[in-house]
């Protein structure tokens, strides 16, 4: 995944920019950059490495190193960025959110007849934004050439652009899968993916951008360069996982979809009747927790935080390339209330299961520390299907989700013809698969929420909603 922020300004505006992009964080951790456009320096821009440290830290000395009065900045989870490029279209700077998936192909049509070429990276990779900005710069102007390359990128790219005149370009995938809000302030516009983030900022809301809309922002106007499109497509993950507590998308605020999401599973439980003995119900924190509160406020049952996230030092998601490395300080973070464990009956919510791995580790950790049994729920349905337009889950094959190897031990190839069936927890497969998981992570029970039981959380129109990776629609 990954966020930007910028703003347009009559006045220096670099320390915004910096707690704008910060305020991004929990949107990635491979890297972060910012660019900034002074009428007397030009444009500056400056990356660092952020997998070992948060952005502020690596970025502290910003204000000596930049000034400007408009600015931009990334956090992201793929390739560094923003980049600096000199085209037909001027000098500028550019940072996109999202993936391409036929890049491959993009670069050997685009080779075959510039008769240019790319930075390759080790390995020979192209960074995905300086390809984005070879499609732009095929056409004769930003809009033109936004607009050509989301038509031909496989996935999704919401992008953000500092021009050579200091005005900013903001542009929001042409599906509408990520969200792009613009504020206004006394002295200028922001745009950000996250509106909180220039609401600390003394900015009002001005509105999100539709599916494929492109603004342009200066300190005194925006223009609409692109209307929207029609269709709209937004990640239903953005309310269960990523998304930010104190977020709003599409008018509906992240915190109180996670505590409806809980309160739709515990009256699915009840329907159900699954009422086993439960001493206390929590979340499998961060994201998890807002889910149960829900469920234990539906429910009737205890809440209470059975063990902590240590935030001092393990304050963010630092991943090692080791998967023996990530379950170890999966574990390292996680400190128990024995007092809450020990010989109770316990059911927790989590945001999602998508291996199972850090799942499995947690289960463990709970059983190790006392725990009589351990319940689960999920907040979302069985994730069937790695991401293709954002890869929030990390996952470069399907068979590396938990649900579809499941699905493979039990009924083989003939088995993937039948996964709505096993998506629902009410069919004889439905029940098989969570028996299974159930098996292979040591739980007591296992349920997890319905794609209807999502979108009622969330509220909006299901043809507004996209939920790929649940049922592989697109």
């Amino acid at each position: 995944m990954g966020g930007f922020f910028g703003i347009a300004s009559h006045k220096d505006c670099i320390l915004d920019v910096f707690f704008g992009v910060d305020y991004h964080s929990h949107l990635g951790t491979r890297c972060g950059g910012m660019a900034a456009w002074d009428r007397e320096i030009g444009l500056q821009r400056e990356i660092h490495n952020i997998c070992h440290a948060p952005f502020r830290t690596k970025f502290e000395h910003v204000l000596e190193d930049m000034k400007g009065v408009s600015a931009m900045g990334c956090i992201s989870d793929s390739e560094p960025q923003p980049l600096l490029i000199r085209s037909n279209l001027g000098t500028y700077a550019i940072c996109m959110t999202g993936v391409i998936n036929n890049s491959e192909t993009l670069i050997d049509q685009y080779l075959s007849f510039s008769g240019g070429h790319f930075g390759a990276m080790t390995g020979g990779r192209i960074n995905q934004t300086e390809l984005l900005s070879a499609l732009i710069n095929q056409k004769s102007d930003f809009a033109d050439g936004i607009r050509f390359a989301q038509k031909s990128i496989e996935g999704t790219a919401s992008i953000l652009i500092l021009t050579e005149t200091g005005s900013l370009i903001a542009a929001r995938d042409r599906m509408g899968r990520l969200p792009v809000a613009v504020g206004k302030g006394e002295d200028g516009y922001a745009v950000a993916f996250e509106a909180f983030s220039f609401h600390k900022l003394g900015f009002e809301d001005v509105r999100e951008l539709g599916p494929g809309e492109i603004v342009e922002l200066t300190a005194d106007s925006m223009t609409q360069l692109a209307p929207p499109g029609k269709r709209k497509k937004i990640c239903s993950f953005l309310w269960s996982y990523y998304g930010y507590p104190t977020s709003t998308y599409e008018g509906v605020n992240v915190e109180e979809m996670r505590y409806r999401n809980g309160a739709i599973l515990a009256e699915n439980d009840a329907a159900a009747g699954r009422n086993e003995e439960i001493d206390y119900v929590g979340g499998v924190p961060d994201s998890g927790t807002p889910h149960a509160i829900g469920y234990a406020n539906r429910s009737g049952k205890h809440f209470a935080r059975a063990f902590i996230k240590y935030t001092p030092t393990w304050n963010r998601s630092f991943m090692p390339a080791s998967q023996a490395d990530r379950d170890k300080i999966a574990k390292m973070k996680q400190i128990p209330v024995n007092e809450l464990i020990r010989g109770k009956n316990l059911l927790f919510v989590d945001d999602s299961i998508v291996r199972g791995t850090q799942l499995q580790e947690t289960v463990e950790f709970l059983y190790e520390s006392g725990a009589k049994s351990v319940h689960m729920r999920s907040a979302c349905p069985p994730i069937m299907y790695a991401c293709k337009y954002l890869n929030f889950s990390r996952s470069n094959s399907d068979l590396e989700l938990i649900a579809r190897r499941v699905i493979l031990e039990l009924e083989g190839e003939e088995g993937l013809a039948h996964i709505d069936e096993y998506a629902d927890g009410n069919t004889e497969r439905g029940r098989n698969l969570r028996r299974a998981i159930c098996e292979k992570l040591h739980l007591a029970s296992l349920e997890f929420q319905s794609i209807d039981g999502v979108i009622r959380a969330i509220g909006l129109d299901p043809c507004e909603l996209c939920t790929y990776c649940w049922n592989g629609k697109e």
